[in-house]
């Protein structure tokens, strides 16, 4: 496993789904088998040492703020689904510029003592962001904001149970060929995951797929006037037909996505054009944005972000049933 990775693909996946090379290397075989038992008189192997990192000196903990039981906290409401996750804060520092804080954090793996990374990032004065090469929540509860954001205003169409103590939103083009890879992925989910509630938000991005705001309104229309059973079998018939979303082919693949899911392809076309169709899928873009999202697919699992497509399905299970205990 490698940890010379960027702070942007070590903190964004790493902190933000917890999809660190320790995951990904625990998850390079989707089945395991029984290891042969070892030859008569050959010892078996040693159990793996446990990490030993160096004492921290306290001559590195200068600054005020963030408290190292904070980033501890961080640390564990990112990392806390993986037992075999280890870290130890080495610093908290002062830096030239006013308020912000450098910490440093090492870390390694139960099974591989002898490799260990080390994670810099640095701390906002409010104590409410990190920056590395991007700008991400930070504190003991750093999905929270997220998470109370889109249980007010993720307005979707929704599957799963009706609770949104355990609420997965997905940030999704019609166009975006990931986007298409991903509904296996969610659909698995959901039936490992039964009582949790899903909501689909449209995150057309109309400079990359020209058809994808039609394919999103169209969608909106087919919820708005048949319900959310229906879009879905919308939904799952845009991407399925994915390829004929073309400036030629666009208008027929949606109307016979439509006439899959029971709906009126007449009456879905004349309220995709009108304005509170458009007003409705631009506010789901403008929810996107003001949670940062900048690609698609982008999976919330209770107000955590994270790229579905980046997180082998075993981790992303874990990071799941590690949010539904951490919220309770």
């Amino acid at each position: 496993m490698d940890f010379r990775v960027t702070l942007r693909s070590t903190i964004a996946v790493a902190l933000l789904s917890a999809a660190a090379p320790l995951a990904f290397a625990q998850a390079t075989s989707t089945t395991e088998s029984v290891p042969a038992a070892p030859a008569q008189g050959t010892p078996a192997p040693a159990a793996p040492a446990a990490p030993k990192f160096p004492t921290p000196d306290p001559k590195n903990f200068t600054a005020a703020q963030p408290t190292k039981e904070v980033v501890d906290a961080f640390l564990k409401a990112s990392w806390g689904y993986d037992p075999q996750r280890v870290w130890q804060v080495e610093a908290i520092e002062k830096t030239p510029a006013p308020g912000i804080s450098k910490v440093v954090v090492y870390v390694a793996s139960q099974q591989n003592a002898q490799q260990v990374a080390t994670l810099v990032f640095f701390v906002t004065p409010d104590g409410q962001h990190l920056i590395s090469n991007d700008v991400l929540p930070f504190g003991a509860h750093p999905y929270q904001e997220a998470r109370q954001m889109l249980q007010a205003q993720a307005n979707g169409p929704s599957k799963g149970g009706a609770s949104k103590d355990v609420e997965l939103v997905e940030f999704a083009d019609f166009q975006c060929p990931h986007c298409k890879e991903a509904q296996p992925t969610i659909a698995r989910l959901l039936t490992d995951f039964p009582n949790a509630h899903f909501v689909f938000q449209n995150y057309p991005l109309e400079g990359i797929h020209p058809e994808a705001f039609k394919a999103a309104a169209f969608g909106t229309c087919v919820a708005k006037l048949n319900g959310n059973d229906a879009f879905f079998k919308y939904a799952d018939a845009t991407f399925e037909n994915q390829a004929n979303l073309t400036p030629t082919g666009a208008e027929q693949a949606l109307s016979d996505a439509v006439t899959k899911a029971g709906a009126d392809p007449s009456k879905v076309a004349a309220c995709a054009a009108t304005p509170e169709t458009k007003a409705a899928v631009e506010g789901s873009v403008k929810l996107a944005q003001s949670l940062d999202v900048n690609q698609t697919p982008w999976l919330f699992i209770n107000g955590r972000g994270l790229p579905v497509n980046a997180v082998p399905y075993a981790t992303l299970k874990q990071i799941v049933a590690y949010q539904m205990q951490l919220d309770k």
